[in-house]
Parts: structure tokens; C-alpha cells; sequence
């Protein structure tokens, strides 16, 4: 089971060496760290998540985090949600993304404006340029 803090509003020059020396400050342990930054310029996105070995362990983090001043913010901890992209379980008999608009055969038969069948139709312009070469 995962014990996971979110960490927030964190300045964009905080790295997880730093929390985790804030941590270890406070006898407060985690097993991992992850400061979350930007894939293109690898800046942090202000937010981190703090995993924790125990339920006791999230807690004491949450609570000495929480609300604390850093600069001239106020740091938020709380217990981490799921994604949004996460899966979620489906009632029973519910269809999958991959088989709505799917005709008798399990193909995609028809498009969602007007029944018509769609042969090929590229889907970005990029698409469309790589028809033309190919």
C-alpha cells in the first residue's frame, strides 16, 4: 500500500535533495522522493510527492508541511489523489474506450457525427503530409 504526500506550492528551485534534508531535519523519513518538473525545460512544476513507509509516517509529514512558509509561500501536504488519467475500474458490462462505436464485427464502423464509414481518414496535418510521400 502506498502512503503518498503530495507536496505543493513549492518554489520552481527546490530539488528533492532539498526535501529530503528538510526531512531528515525533522526525523521524518521517506523512501522516495520526486520533485516534478517539465519534460521540455526539466523546470519544477512546484510540486513534488513524498512516499512514506507508514500511515503514521504520511501524517507526521503532512502535519509538519502543511501550511508551512517557504519564501513567500505556504506550502500545501495532503494525503496524494490518483490521477486523473489513472484507470478506473468499470461497472460490470460497461464498454472499454477501445470497443465504443464498434459495429457487429468489432471494427469502427461508424464515426460519432453521422453513421459514415471512415476509410483511412488522417487524423493531424502531419498525418496528411506523411499520405502525400507515402
Amino acid at each position: 500500500m502506498s502512503f503518498t504526500v503530495f507536496l505543493g506550492n513549492l518554489p520552481t528551485w527546490v530539488t528533492a535533495d532539498d526535501i529530503k534534508q528538510w526531512l531528515a531535519a525533522e526525523d521524518l523519513v521517506a523512501d522516495s522522493v520526486k520533485v516534478i518538473r517539465n519534460h521540455e525545460t526539466q523546470e519544477s512544476k512546484g510540486f513534488a510527492f513524498v512516499e512514506a513507509p507508514t500511515p503514521d509516517e504520511m501524517q507526521a509529514i503532512i502535519r509538519r508541511f502543511d501550511r508551512a512558509p517557504l519564501e513567500d509561500k505556504i506550502l500545501r501536504a495532503n494525503p496524494a489523489q490518483p490521477s486523473k488519467g489513472a484507470a478506473k475500474p468499470s461497472a460490470p458490462g460497461a464498454a472499454r474506450p477501445e470497443q465504443r462505436n464498434m459495429g457487429p464485427a468489432g471494427n469502427r464502423s461508424a464515426d460519432r457525427r453521422g453513421g459514415k464509414k471512415r476509410e483511412h481518414e488522417p487524423k493531424s496535418a502531419f498525418a496528411t503530409e506523411l499520405a502525400k510521400v507515402l
